[in-house]
């Protein structure tokens, strides 16, 4: 039976937790349940060494997750794939909002992996299948998967050293008056396990915004990740205040801006999940050592709900509205 090998680094954010803890924060693809039980069969190592789940873990040490393939059988399907770069070693795909990236619960097929493995069967080699980091369901854009163990170990590597640059684009409500940094640490919720939260004591987080155009009510946005904890530029973006447009989960309830126009009234309504999208993608070539950059589109609805914006500003400045 083949063996998948993972490997990451503990932070100086998880320094001090029991193992079994760190390695949920590592490894959240997997439950806690199968986290611990690999830590007891001595599939989970730290520094090379058998540790039990409760042992403490210190910042720089090694952990190396080795799991039999089968525990994580997923079928290959036919879905549509949008490659944008394809050599020996690597994919760019673009992936459109509501494209699920992995199986989990309520989602057990028709997702990303599904996909690559229908049309890149050699992943299924290649430890998380060459997912090298994720985006939410509901976020389109850019993501970088790993064909070889090699590209994978090498790409894991540079996105923990941040040296593999995200930007994104994302609509906010609220007119932003300027750019900024948001540090704040993330962290499960207390109550509300599917969801993250700013927390002191959680993981390191660090989130740049620029605004690109503003308008009377909402603001666009670049987003530059420094870090890339889950849900991190909804979870930062709704601290300051400034909710993306559409978030089910971190947003606020649907307001439609006094005096707005009925086709804007029914374009912002019927924007259903968070304006969110992967733009750009800057790395260095895992083998080759060549500089890559990469971008993606906005999405039609993105860019339809946009389009509604601006014709509403330019009414209301035409109108002396604002």
């Amino acid at each position: 039976m083949p063996i998948l090998r993972e490997q990451a680094t503990i932070p100086p954010s998880l320094a001090g937790q029991r193992f079994d803890r760190a390695l949920a924060q590592l490894f959240q693809d997997y439950s806690r349940s199968q986290l611990k039980g690999w830590i007891e069969a001595g599939q989970a190592r730290l520094d090379g060494a058998v540790c039990r789940p409760r042992d403490s873990v210190r910042a720089g040490q090694e952990v190396v997750l080795e799991r039999p393939a089968a525990e994580n059988v997923i079928q290959p399907q036919a879905l549509p794939l949008d490659v944008l770069h394809e050599d020996a070693d690597l994919l760019i795909v673009n992936k459109p909002a509501g494209l699920v990236v992995h199986p989990g619960a309520g989602n057990p097929d028709q997702t990303l992996e599904n996909a690559l493995l229908h049309y890149f069967p050699e992943v299924a080699s290649v430890p998380r299948h060459g997912l090298v980091h994720r985006l939410d369901k509901d976020t389109s854009g850019l993501l970088v998967v790993a064909r070889s163990d090699r590209a994978h170990a090498r790409l894991t590597e540079a996105m923990q050293a941040r040296e593999i640059s995200r930007e994104y684009r994302a609509l906010v409500v609220g007119a932003m008056p300027a750019g900024g940094t948001v540090e704040a640490a993330i962290a499960r919720h207390p109550v509300d396990r599917k969801r993250m939260a700013v927390k002191e004591g959680g993981r390191e987080a660090v989130t740049h915004y620029r605004v690109l155009e503003r308008f009377p009510y909402h603001s666009l946005l670049r987003v530059m990740l420094e870090t890339g904890r889950t849900h991190q530029i909804r979870v930062h973006l709704a601290h300051i205040r400034y909710p993306i447009v559409g978030d089910p989960v971190y947003g606020r309830r649907l307001s439609v801006p006094r005096g707005a126009s009925e086709v804007l009234a029914q374009a912002l309504r019927a924007f259903r999940r968070q304006a969110l999208h992967a733009a750009e993608l800057r790395l260095i070539h895992p083998v080759s050592g060549e500089e890559m950059h990469f971008q993606a589109e906005l999405p039609d609805d993105f860019r339809s709900l946009l389009g509604h914006l601006r014709d509403d500003a330019a009414a209301r400045a035409a109108g002396g509205r604002i």
